[in-house]
């Protein structure tokens, strides 16, 4: 897949992944804004952006084919030109389909007391019936 950025390392936080991600950070100061390159098949655990106030986490979509999906709701396809808007506090999932890459630019919403709580894994067999 050919990205407007320079591919990242291998992603840092690639115990919360299944698969390989690469993480390039855009900017880390005031607002976190990383590029998040899925490899086929990759996608992270599911997981929970916490906030007192504000917070949360910006999809925008760039490349590929990927899946977003909020526990107790079905999955979404994603593509270039998607836009998730993921409110605090609301566990979900994301990264690429079984059979492409997936890239995305991740924004971290500002708020107060924010931090990532990371979970179990998305199941295999869901994740493949996809």
């Amino acid at each position: 897949m050919k990205s407007i950025f320079k591919r990242g390392e291998v992603n840092p936080y690639g115990k919360f992944f299944d698969g390989t991600s690469y993480l390039n950070m855009l900017n880390t100061e005031n607002v976190s804004v990383g590029d998040v390159l899925f490899e086929p098949g990759c996608r992270n655990h599911w997981h929970v952006h916490h906030a007192k106030n504000g917070g949360g986490q910006i999809l925008l979509c760039l490349a590929g084919h990927g899946w977003y999906q909020e526990e107790g709701k079905p999955a979404q396809a994603l593509e270039a030109g998607s836009v998730v808007r993921i409110p605090a506090n609301v566990k979900h999932w994301h990264g690429a389909t079984k059979d492409d890459s997936f890239e995305h630019i991740a924004i971290e919403v500002p708020g107060e007391e924010t931090k990532t709580e990371w979970c179990e894994p998305v199941d295999e067999e869901a994740y493949l019936a996809l």
